[in-house]
């Protein structure tokens, strides 16, 4: 995973998670938060993928969310999913060339 105020890679095992209280090494941001967890997409209802996730205003800060799953730390939707690919083939569809 990617720290989502300093960019530094994050190491973290298959299947392994973060402590509510985990910080990151070089900048000493709060991991567990929304920013950093892999449900978090900017054009999802609340800003989360998860519906079951409860609405959280600071996505900044260390939370307890029990749907947290370490990510990318860029609140974008990852490549693969669904909204993306469609949204790749409408692009190419109305490409210009």
């Amino acid at each position: 995973m990617e720290c989502h105020a300093c960019q530094s890679d994050i190491p973290l095992a298959p299947g392994e998670s973060l402590g509510f209280r985990d910080e990151c090494d070089r900048c000493h941001a709060d991991l567990h938060i929304c920013l950093n967890c892999v449900h978090h997409d900017l054009s999802a209802y609340n800003e989360c993928r998860e519906p079951n996730a409860e609405r959280l205003l600071d996505r900044d800060r260390a939370n307890r969310c029990d749907f947290f799953r370490p990510g990318r730390g860029d609140g974008q939707a990852e490549e693969g999913s669904e909204r993306a690919r469609a949204k790749k083939d409408l692009e190419n569809l109305f490409k210009k060339g």
